[in-house]
C-alpha cells in the first residue's frame, strides 16, 4: 500500500468542507473533465438499460411467451450480475480498470443490438433473449467494479462529497426520466427501446475510452491466487469496524426499502388504485430521491455524519409506521418521497467514508463486497414482501418493517462513536 494511501487510512473522520474556499462551489468536480465524462457515460448508461428494462418483457409477452418465462429472463439477469460482481471486483483490482470499462460496455452493447435485430426482423427467442440479458448484466457488473475505484483518481478527497452527491443526483434522475423516455421509443416501435440502449453502451465505451486518468490500481508484487484475492476483499471488509457496519446497515436498509416500496403498491391496487396513482407513488419517491441527492453535498458539509446517520434510521422507521395507517395513494408516495429524500445523504457519508478507509489496491473488491450485500438480499425483497401481505395484510407488514428499521436505528445509534471516527 503506497504512502498517500496510509495517510487516508489513518485520516481519521471525514472533515467538513470549508464553504468559503475556492474549491467549494457545487460545480468543482464538473470543471475536471474526466469527471464530468465519467458522470456522463454512467448518465448514458443509465438512460439506456432504463429505457429498455421495463419494456423487454412486454416484447416477450407480445411474442407469447408466458408471464412465468417472462419473469424468469428478469430473475436469471439479476442473479448473474450478482454472481459475476465478486470476481470481476478481484480483477479489478488486478487489471487496469479504463480497459475494463469500456470493454464491459462494447459486450453488452453486441448482446442488447443483437436483441434489438432480431426483435426488429420479427424472430424472438426467449433463449436468445436470456443469454442478452444475462451477458448484459456481467457486462454491467463488470463495468461497476471497475468503476468503484476511479473516484479517488478523478477528484481530490475535498471533493468527494460532492462527486458522490453528484452521482446520486445523476442516478436519481435516471431512474426518473428512463423509464419515461423508454415509453416515449416504445411508442414509435417496440425495438427503438433496445436499439437506444445498445446505443447507449457504444457511446459509454467512447466516454470511457476518453478518460485520460490512470486508473490502474495499485499492487505491490505479483498477484496471488484469484481465491487468494477475493478472500482478501471480504477479510478486509469484515475486519473494519466501519466497513463491517456499512455492510449490515445498508443490507438491511435495501431490503426494507424494497419491502416497503413493493407493500406500497401491492396494497395500493388491491385498494383499487389506478396504474397512474400507483405510478404517482414511484414518481413521487424518485422526486425525493433527487431532491435528497442534490442537497446531500450541503447537508454533510453542515451536518456530522454520525447525526446524519442515525438520524436518518430513525426517521425511516417513523416513515414505515405511518405508512401503517394511511389509505391515500399520494399519502404512500409522501411518506416513500420522504424516505428518498434522506437516504441520499446517508449514502455520500458512508461512501466517503468507506473510500477513506480502503486502499486503492482493495477499492473494487470493498465496493463489490458491500454491493453484493445489499443488493442480495434486497433481491428477495419483493417476493418476501407479497407473501407476507397476502398472508398478514398491508398494516401487519408496515409495522414489521417498522420494527426492524427500528433495530437498524438502534445499531447506528450504538455505533455513533464509530461513525464519528472514533474507536466504540
Amino acid at each position: 500500500m503506497g504512502e498517500a494511501d496510509e495517510k487516508l487510512k489513518h485520516s481519521g473522520p471525514l472533515l467538513p468542507e470549508d464553504p468559503s474556499s475556492s474549491s467549494s462551489s457545487s460545480s468543482a468536480p464538473f470543471r475536471r473533465r474526466d469527471f464530468t465524462l465519467f458522470w456522463t457515460a454512467g448518465a448514458v448508461d443509465g438512460l439506456g438499460t432504463c429505457a429498455s428494462a421495463l419494456f423487454l418483457p412486454l416484447i416477450l409477452l407480445g411474442a407469447g411467451y408466458p408471464a412465468g418465462l417472462t419473469g424468469l429472463v428478469a430473475s436469471v439477469g439479476l442473479v448473474s450480475g450478482l454472481v459475476v460482481s465478486p470476481v470481476a471486483g478481484v480483477y479489478a483490482d488486478r487489471w487496469p480498470r479504463k480497459p475494463m470499462m469500456y470493454g464491459a460496455a462494447l459486450l453488452a452493447a453486441a448482446a442488447m443490438g443483437s436483441v434489438f435485430v432480431t426483435v426488429a426482423l420479427g424472430h424472438v427467442v426467449l433463449v436468445h433473449v436470456l443469454v442478452a440479458a444475462v451477458v448484459e448484466q456481467a457486462a454491467g457488473a463488470t463495468y461497476g467494479a471497475a468503476a468503484s475505484g476511479t473516484i479517488r483518481r478523478l477528484v481530490p478527497p475535498r471533493e468527494y462529497t460532492r462527486a458522490i452527491g453528484h452521482l446520486q443526483a445523476r442516478d436519481q434522475a435516471v431512474q426518473i426520466v428512463g423509464p419515461m423516455l423508454g415509453g416515449v421509443l416504445y411508442q414509435l416501435a417496440r425495438w427503438v427501446p433496445l436499439l437506444a440502449d445498445a446505443l447507449s453502451f457504444l457511446l459509454v465505451a467512447v466516454l470511457t475510452r476518453a478518460i485520460r486518468t490512470d486508473l490502474t490500481p495499485e499492487r505491490e508484487g505479483p498477484a496471488p491466487s484469484f481465491t487468494r484475492d477475493l478472500a482478501e476483499g471480504l477479510r478486509f471488509v469484515c475486519a473494519d469496524p466501519f466497513l463491517r457496519f456499512v455492510m449490515v446497515w445498508t443490507a438491511g436498509i435495501n431490503a426494507l426499502l424494497g419491502a416497503l416500496y413493493f407493500h406500497a403498491v401491492v396494497t395500493s391496487h388491491d385498494r383499487g388504485a389506478s396504474p397512474s396513482s400507483i405510478g404517482l407513488v414511484l414518481t413521487l419517491a424518485g422526486v425525493g430521491g433527487l431532491l435528497g441527492a442534490l442537497g446531500a453535498p450541503w447537508l454533510v458539509r453542515r451536518v456530522p455524519g454520525a447525526r446524519i446517520v442515525t438520524a436518518a434510521s430513525w426517521a425511516m422507521a417513523a416513515t414505515a409506521a405511518g405508512l401503517a395507517f394511511v389509505s391515500r395513494t399520494w399519502a404512500y408516495g409522501l411518506l416513500l418521497g420522504g424516505v428518498s429524500l434522506i437516504v441520499p445523504s446517508v449514502v455520500v457519508v458512508l461512501q466517503t467514508r468507506a473510500m477513506l478507509v480502503t486502499p486503492d489496491r482493495l477499492l473494487a473488491r470493498m465496493g463489490t463486497v458491500l454491493g453484493t450485500a445489499g443488493q442480495g438480499i434486497a433481491v428477495l425483497a419483493p417476493v418476501t414482501a407479497g407473501v407476507l401481505v397476502a398472508a398478514y395484510g398491508g398494516r401487519a407488514v408496515a409495522l414489521g418493517c417498522a420494527g426492524a428499521f427500528a433495530g437498524l436505528a438502534l445499531y447506528a445509534t450504538a455505533r455513533a462513536r464509530l461513525l464519528a471516527g472514533e474507536t466504540p
